[in-house]
């Protein structure tokens, strides 16, 4: 599945009944692109350990366990509904804490995402002697980590300098867990062009849910969007951001966006043979 192009493979664990040991494994495996499927994550459908209609457990492509990923958990709201795990509201148990999904249309969805746990406004960084001007956001408990960084003429800035700019961002240790790096521009009105460097996929996605949110609170904060309804435009498409706020609390903050389901199928790749034991599962 896709998310505004933020692509994933989605394992349904409930019927698989794979070690979660695996899992790390399995990711780096089957999200290679060029030798395997191929995607920026991969996602585990598991039982509920609580209140919830099932589990979300995300990977991403180098393996490494993620929090929570917005996109992929607005694809996992279509893929409960339609295989019967929940209703057009539900409950998604995430490692970031509870999720709630709403069916909007056929493919749009809408996703609570985990309330901002920080929000830090001014937080320069040094980076080889230059002042980058960044806020900082943690979505849920334990906390996404996301750099929020302003770029002039974003959408012709060049490749090659941003990739660099994001990569020591993203490993500075101005950011002990380090962080996803989101680059914005403001467009127009409550209208925003946005590139990611994603944490564990390290390079830029065509879109991140999390990084979006995390943006539009900070822009939302600094009074430069509405929180109404705010478009973002990336790579892979259009996302939308809703913010709520009580006071000094966020009370609420939604992402709403498309969903695809590019194929359903059977991974047939010969290494995963080696990896679950003889056994190729679907």
């Amino acid at each position: 599945m896709n998310g505004a192009g933020n692509d994933f493979i989605i394992i349904n664990n409930i019927e698989e009944t794979l070690s979660q040991e695996i899992f790390g494994e399995l990711a780096k495996l089957v999200c290679e692109r060029h030798l395997s499927l191929g995607a920026d994550g991969l996602m585990v459908v598991d039982k509920p350990q609580g209140n919830a209609d099932y589990r979300m457990i995300f990977y991403n492509s180098d393996g490494s366990l993620g929090e929570m990923c917005g996109n992929g958990a607005r694809c996992i709201s279509r893929y409960g509904y339609e295989n019967g795990l929940a209703g057009e509201i539900q409950k998604i148990e995430t490692t970031a804490g509870i999720v709630i999904g709403e069916r909007l249309a056929k493919d749009m969805y809408k996703i609570r995402l985990n309330d901002p746990s920080t929000v830090i406004l001014d937080y320069p960084v040094n980076l080889d002697g230059e002042i980058v001007n960044c806020s900082y956001v943690e979505l849920g408990m334990p906390g996404i980590p996301h750099a929020v960084v302003p770029i002039k003429d974003l959408k012709t800035y060049p490749a090659d300098e941003l990739i660099k700019i994001g990569r020591k961002l993203r490993f500075h240790s101005a950011f002990p867990k380090g962080a996803n790096v989101n680059f914005y521009e403001i467009i127009g009105h409550d209208h925003v062009y946005e590139r990611t460097y994603e944490r564990g996929v390290e390079d830029f996605t065509y879109a991140c849910g999390t990084g979006t949110g995390s943006t539009v609170t900070v822009l939302t904060e600094l009074g430069l969007v509405s929180g109404n309804h705010v478009r973002v435009d990336m790579k892979g498409g259009t996302l939308y951001i809703d913010v709520i706020k009580n006071g000094e609390k966020f009370q609420d903050l939604y992402l709403t966006g498309p969903t695809n389901i590019v194929a359903i199928g059977e991974l047939t790749d010969s290494n995963l043979d080696l990896l679950l034991g003889g056994v190729t599962n679907e």
